[in-house]
C-alpha cells in the first residue's frame, strides 16, 4: 500500500505475450493472501441484448468490446479499501453472467489485459505500469496451441481470427500503448531476470506496508 491504500500494478501485452505468466510469477511469490489479480477479460461487456449470431459478430480484441468504465469504477472502489462485485463473463454464451464474484482489496493488485494501458483513466490510476513484449511469431505459436487444444478450436479459424482482428487490433492499439509502461519485459514469464527485478519492487512496497 502506498500509504494506506492498495498498490495499482498493470500488466499488458499482446495476446500470448505471456503476460498471464509473469503475473503468476509474482503471485506465487507473494501468495494470494496479499496480491489479487483483476483481469480485464472478466469486464467485456454485457451482449445480452444482441443475438447469439451477434454477439459472434464482436471483435474481442477492440477497445469497445470492453467495459473500461467499470473496470475504472471497480479499481477506484479498491483503491479505497472497499469490496466489488466482479462480473463474470460466460465465454459459452459471449456475453455477461448473471453471477457476480465478491472481491476484497489487498495490499497489491494486479490488473492484467491486453488494453490495460489503452485506457488512460485506467493507466492514471497505476503505480508501475508494465509490458510484457514478446515477437509476433512467439505469440501466434502460443495463440495456436492454446486455442487448439485448451478452447478446441481449428487452425483455419484461429488464423483466420489472427489476420482478421488479433493481429490489426495489436498493431492499432496494443503496440502504441507500449510507451506508458514504466517497465517492459521481453518474452514474457520465460525473462527470470525481469520478474526477479519486478518482485524484489514488490517486496519493497510489502515491506514498507508491514515497517
Amino acid at each position: 500500500m502506498i500509504g494506506n491504500r492498495p498498490v495499482i500494478i498493470g500488466v499488458a501485452g499482446g495476446s500470448g505475450s505471456g503476460k498471464t505468466s509473469v503475473t503468476r510469477a509474482i503471485c506465487e511469490r507473494f501468495g494470494e493472501e496479499k496480491i489479487l489479480v483483476i483481469e480485464q477479460d472478466y469486464y467485456y461487456k454485457d451482449q445480452s441484448h444482441l443475438t447469439f449470431e451477434e454477439r459472434l459478430e464482436t471483435n474481442y480484441d477492440h477497445p469497445l468490446a470492453f467495459d473500461n468504465e467499470l473496470l475504472v469504477e471497480h479499481v477506484k472502489t479498491l483503491l479505497n479499501n472497499e469490496p466489488i462485485e466482479k462480473p463474470v463473463y460466460d465465454y459459452t454464451i459471449h456475453t455477461r453472467s448473471k453471477e457476480v464474484i465478491h472481491v476484497e482489496p489487498k495490499q497489491v493488485i494486479i490488473v492484467e489485459g491486453i488494453l490495460i494501458l489503452e485506457h488512460l483513466p485506467l493507466v492514471e490510476l497505476m503505480d508501475i505500469k508494465v509490458f510484457v513484449d514478446t515477437d509476433a511469431d512467439v505469440r501466434i505459436i502460443r495463440r495456436l496451441l492454446r486455442d487448439i487444444k485448451e478452447r478446441g478450436r481449428s487452425l483455419d479459424s484461429v488464423i483466420q481470427q489472427y489476420i482478421e482482428s488479433v493481429r490489426p487490433m495489436h498493431l492499432q492499439f496494443v503496440e502504441p500503448a507500449k510507451r506508458y509502461a514504466d517497465i517492459i519485459i521481453p518474452e514474457g514469464g520465460e525473462n527470470h531476470v525481469a520478474i526477479d527485478l519486478l518482485a524484489t519492487k514488490v517486496k519493497h512496497i510489502l515491506d514498507d506496508v508491514q515497517a
